[in-house]
């Protein structure tokens, strides 16, 4: 595994990583400057740490994967 292989800008789950790590953003934005309801809170809360488990699977995968050549392949 190197870390070097984590930044793939040819391989879509790179940018899925991307999407994810900005909707965390989001989300922890939201829930640090708003006061909501529990459940909404709890509802939140629930789908951050999905994009956290789901973007270290994905980190994971990308830095055991060789980059994709110039060709995609």
């Amino acid at each position: 595994m190197k870390l070097s292989r984590l930044y793939q800008p040819r391989n879509p789950r790179f940018w899925l990583l991307v999407v994810l790590n900005l909707l965390s953003t989001g989300i922890s934005h939201l829930l640090r400057s708003h006061d909501f309801p529990t459940s909404i809170t709890l509802i939140l809360a629930g789908f951050a740490l999905a994009n956290v488990v789901i973007g270290l699977r994905i980190a994971l995968q990308l830095m055991q994967d060789p980059p994709a050549g110039p060709d995609g392949m």
